[in-house]
């Protein structure tokens, strides 16, 4: 009998015959987990499995191949915050993110404590530059743990450290501001808190942070399957930038 008991995110619900659920969630211990919660779609638990909500899980089935039974109890909602379309929208698109790339069952505990941050700063933080932020460096991180990091620690061009300003589209590298020279208008503009060097980013630095980890997002991880998932981002970006206008 395979058992789990721990805290997870909500990362997707899916109806499942008349009363049921299947679960997606993201927990520290084993990644991304699946269970069929019995009556998930009742009233009582509907508040509960909503993308975005902590919970404590306890999951068991009879192999670890086979979809477990779940159940959960609620640590923390996110509920009031879908209130607020911009807040709204970035729940939506972290955690359905989360969902479509991670293979289950391997563990990705600081992609668990990214994406916690992330929601916890959307639920705190004064303004959305902020929260945006951390949703930049959470793609980021996303890209690193698959397989599809960028370096953005020296030039791709000049292997020097100084003054990298943007990033190759092609290889994912830094380039610095000689380096560019002629180029700029092929590159994405790196902002300095995209590697660690600003601890408070203007709106329009964030929104050229997800330029770069949309760029790479759709290229390296966002299959035919998961293209309506690009909708959902495009929604959040078009928010954020009408903040900035």
């Amino acid at each position: 009998m395979a058992e789990l008991s721990a805290e997870a995110v909500v990362c997707a619900v899916r109806a499942h015959g008349e009363h049921g659920a299947i679960l997606r969630a993201l927990t520290r211990e084993a990644g991304l987990v699946a269970g069929y919660v019995r009556g998930g779609r009742s009233r009582r638990l509907r508040p509960i499995l909503m993308p975005g909500n902590a919970v404590a899980l306890e999951l068991r089935a009879r192999t670890e191949e086979q979809l477990g039974g779940a159940t959960v109890e609620l640590l923390a909602s996110r509920a009031p915050l879908l209130a607020e379309p911009l807040a709204a929208a970035a729940i939506d698109w972290a955690t359905s993110l989360t969902a479509a790339t991670l293979p289950e069952n391997q563990p990705y505990p600081a992609l668990y404590s990214a994406l916690s941050a992330v929601l916890d700063a959307i639920a705190v933080a004064p303004s959305a530059r902020h929260w945006a932020a951390a949703l930049a460096r959470y793609e980021l991180l996303l890209l690193a743990e698959l397989g599809f990091g960028l370096n953005l620690e020296e030039c791709v061009v000049t292997a020097s450290r100084d003054h990298l300003a943007f990033v190759s589209p092609k290889s994912g590298g830094a380039v610095g501001v000689g380096a560019a020279a002629g180029y700029e208008e092929r590159l994405l503009r790196l902002p300095p808190f995209l590697r660690g060097a600003d601890a408070g980013p203007s709106l329009a630095d964030v929104l050229d942070g997800l330029a770069i980890t949309g760029h790479f997002l759709d290229r390296d991880l966002i299959d035919g399957r998961n293209r309506d998932l690009l909708a959902v981002r495009e929604r959040l970006v078009g928010r954020l930038k009408r903040a900035v206008a």
